[in-house]
């Protein structure tokens, strides 16, 4: 009795053991990049070590506890900006507290299964607002010293990151650039990849387009060929008029129009659109005939198709490494818009991460300066993570 009952629970186990192996290499196989570094949907950790407007000590912002709930959440990666001007002083000297600082994130998320994007967001000759750049303005582009310093600050975080697993984390070598040539972009890429990759070969690096990372910009985006170890990323806040209503940091229409603005359909309607059209010249992004458009799921990947044709044609895989919708919309119509957008996404295999956790744009109530964060948005985050 006990042979005949022992055989087939030793074949089960086998069976069982044997399955499971071949799903792990299946799995393996099925990675978007040999390195094996897997994103889905992910959230930014902005206003920490980038763009710290104090807000609140920087101790208090991010801890571990954030890291856990955002992976108790379901999120699987962070993606974590880094300015210069936070991690090294005006002498160049790292800031030791800051560096350790983005080292325990490193450690928090690792504990709680979460893959990390660092992204060296702004340095101090280049700003995607160009007016915050050094003196006023993205000297990177023109200076080859300030290219050989922004290589410099890559070997610099590689001294102190290069030792984590490629598949935990990655590298994206800069937030949205504005270079008025985008060959000047390009360039940069090549530079900053040549040093990486000598001493760092199997890391997986992210970058997008010129133009703060729009789509439209990724078909003319220098891409080494034949590295995998690379994800495409573009960002999105179209329609601008929309996702950035009354934003008090956008010249124009955009900051002082009161509305009403909506979607699905046109932001504003046509009579709007005329009397409007000749502030024009103050838009960061120039007003166009898009907020008179029909915006829908399919308006929505018309904008993004760019990408996505570049990401199928190498063979990449596509992220949008930032979204959002401000506060100051209609809330029916601001979860409209992260439904459709995140349904596009999924629709068409891009990974994504929400800009932002803590913020305006973020997954809590946002309550102004005087108390920054209220009780999370439990149907934002439904829709942010797929449930």
């Amino acid at each position: 009795m006990k042979k005949k009952a022992f055989y087939p629970i030793r074949g089960i186990v086998f069976c069982f053991i044997f399955l499971m192996t071949m799903t792990t290499a299946m799995n393996a196989n099925e990675s978007k990049n040999p390195s094996g570094f897997e994103i889905e949907r992910g959230i930014n950790l902005s206003h920490w070590l980038s763009q710290d407007f104090g807000w609140a000590p920087r101790l208090e912002w991010i801890t571990e506890n954030d890291i856990q709930y955002i992976a108790h959440l379901g999120f699987d990666h962070v993606r974590l900006p880094v300015d210069e001007i936070e991690l090294w002083d005006e002498e160049g000297k790292q800031i030791t507290e800051a560096f350790e600082l983005m080292k325990s994130a490193l450690g928090w998320c690792q504990d709680n299964n979460l893959n990390v994007i660092v992204d060296l967001h702004t340095v101090r000759a280049h700003h995607f607002n160009s007016g915050e750049a050094k003196e006023g303005g993205n000297t990177l582009w023109t200076d080859p010293e300030e290219q050989e310093h922004f290589v410099d600050l890559w070997r610099q975080l590689s001294e102190h990151l290069k030792d984590y697993p490629n598949d935990f984390l990655a590298y994206e070598i800069m937030n949205e650039p504005t270079a008025e040539d985008p060959e000047d972009w390009n360039k940069l890429i090549a530079k900053s990849m040549e040093f990486i990759r000598s001493v760092e070969p199997d890391r997986v690096l992210i970058f997008g387009g010129n133009m703060w990372q729009i789509p439209q910009f990724l078909p003319v985006l220098f891409v080494p060929e034949g590295d995998k170890n690379i994800i495409l990323s573009f960002h999105t806040y179209e329609p601008l008029m929309f996702t950035h209503h009354t934003a008090n940091w956008i010249e124009g229409p955009i900051q002082t129009f009161p509305g009403p603005v909506s979607y699905p359909g046109p932001i504003i309607d046509r009579e709007t659109f005329d009397r409007l059209a000749p502030g024009a010249a103050h838009f960061r992004h120039p007003l166009e005939e898009k907020f008179v458009d029909d915006w829908g799921p399919k308006r929505i990947k018309e904008e993004i198709q760019p990408a996505i044709d570049r990401a199928k044609e190498l063979g990449l895989q596509l992220y949008c490494g930032e979204f959002g919708c401000l506060p100051s919309v209609e809330r029916e119509d601001r979860l409209a818009y992260y439904t459709d957008l995140i349904g596009v996404f999924r629709a068409n295999d891009i990974a994504y991460a929400n800009w932002e956790y803590k913020g305006d744009f973020g997954i809590y109530e946002w309550l102004g300066l005087e108390s920054l964060t209220g009780a999370p948005d439990i149907d934002l985050i439904k829709i942010l993570v797929g449930e």
